[in-house]
């Protein structure tokens, strides 16, 4: 089986073409209407041309059934394999709804060179069916959907440096359910958050965790029933944020990172989630002033100390935040000198400006 082949499902009516593979064990199979439903490789069958016929499929079970029960009848009772297969084991404390996106290192010893595996960790006793997605301009791009049984970590993906950059913002939707059993409603989960990828440069960032026995980096999705972002916005407050200008807002944490050593550079984040307490209610326009308000306010407060290296993380993005940068940088601030920072320290999306 490989992507492109037409299958049909055995367990029940419908098809479609071979989207894509998840493990050994899950197919994607994208319907007519462009939805990718993952069902297990045992349960479709490739065909030479789509036919959805009730009547056909009901031959092929009946095919499939009578095929089975010969090759059952050659093997002895004592030989045949185990195919039950128990109810997932609840544990207690597990009824609060708690899941996180993992990132391990697959060398932590060569932290400059290693790939990254990611994993989703079920930390209930309820089953979850999840969407991964990352932000491609004002779109998103599926990178991963299935589902995860109670209290177990599931492979996602296996990425390198190079897609860091397409991991800049991520989206994680969950569904929470439980099978053969009443259980209590829980809503359903909709984070986004922004993955830092300056981190996966440092080797303090993975830390020893409870799931994995290797470091790991983990972004929590939900923890005890609350998720990591309220999924609401408080009607106040957002009537305050939306009449008040960008520059009387609070800043969420301190802007400026000071040098811990002589001759280490100053570290600026100004992603809109760093310097801002919240954005709703806000322009891009506004937004983007605010940053470059924070920008220049840095470069004056350090004009005496020449020689000093300032790092401006901006994210890669669409370049927007990086051009405005750069003009202020030829207009307003001619005498200091700027390039792209290290890769290797800051990964894409940062410039470093020099004091002249």
């Amino acid at each position: 089986m490989k992507i492109g082949d037409k299958v049909r499902f055995l367990s029940e009516i419908g098809g479609g073409k071979v989207a894509g593979f998840q493990g050994k064990d899950v197919v994607l199979v994208e319907d007519e209407d462009g939805f990718q439903v993952p069902m297990r490789v045992s349960d479709v069958v490739v065909i030479g041309e789509e036919n959805y016929d009730t009547q056909h499929v009901v031959e092929v079970k009946q095919k499939g059934a009578q095929q089975k029960h010969v090759e059952e009848a050659d093997v002895e009772p004592a030989d045949r394999p185990v195919t039950f297969k128990p109810l997932p084991e609840e544990r207690k404390g597990g009824e609060m709804l708690s899941a996180y996106l993992a990132f391990v290192p697959m060398d932590v010893k060569e932290i400059s060179q290693t790939r990254f595996e990611a994993y989703f960790v079920n930390d209930s006793n309820y089953y979850m069916r999840f969407t991964y997605m990352s932000a491609e301009g004002n779109s998103w791009h599926l990178r991963a959907a299935a589902e995860v049984e109670p209290n177990t970590k599931l492979f996602v993906e296996e990425f390198g440096r190079e897609d860091l950059n397409d991991l800049e913002r991520v989206a994680v939707q969950i569904l929470p359910y439980k099978r053969e059993k009443n259980f209590m409603l829980k809503p359903a989960v909709d984070v986004q958050f922004r993955v830092d990828s300056v981190k996966f440069y440092k080797l303090h960032t993975f830390q020893e965790n409870d799931f994995f026995e290797q470091p790991a980096l983990i972004y929590t999705l939900i923890e005890n029933d609350k998720p990591m972002k309220p999924l609401f916005v408080d009607a106040q407050q957002l009537k305050e944020n939306m009449f008040h200008k960008p520059e009387q807002l609070k800043a969420k944490r301190p802007l400026i990172q000071p040098a811990r050593k002589a001759g280490e550079p100053v570290v600026v984040d100004l992603h809109a989630d760093e310097v801002l307490e919240m954005t709703n209610g806000m322009e891009a326009a506004d937004i983007l002033n605010y940053q470059l308000d924070v920008f220049r306010k840095t470069l004056r407060e350090h004009a005496n100390k020449k020689g000093l290296k300032i790092i401006f993380i901006h994210g890669k993005g669409e370049g927007v935040l990086r051009q405005a940068l750069i003009n202020d940088l030829r207009y307003r601030f001619k005498n200091y000198t700027y390039q792209d920072a290290s890769f290797q320290e800051y990964g894409y999306g940062a410039t470093q400006v020099t004091i002249k």
